[in-house]
């Protein structure tokens, strides 16, 4: 997954061992961690509402329009 300097987006495509904190096939908010990134982590919002870090097989970066984008910030309000 390539570092960013903003948020980005991506969809979750595997969840071994924590089907609870992260679904297949939901988009989520991907936080950049230069650190975390190298060790083969992202760090990611799940379904807490809190950012964790997973590894990195479990997501696929996607890019979404910049509308859509303002919804998935606004967390969908």
């Amino acid at each position: 997954m390539p570092t960013a300097t903003a948020h980005s987006w991506v969809v979750c495509i595997e969840n071994t061992g924590y089907p609870a904190a992260v679904e297949l096939r939901k988009v989520y908010q991907r936080i950049p961690d230069p650190k975390a990134e190298a060790d083969g982590f992202a760090r990611v919002v799940d379904e807490s509402g809190e950012d964790y870090l997973f590894p990195t097989r479990f997501f696929a970066a996607i890019e979404v329009p910049s509308a859509l984008e303002r919804t998935f910030a606004q967390g969908g309000e």
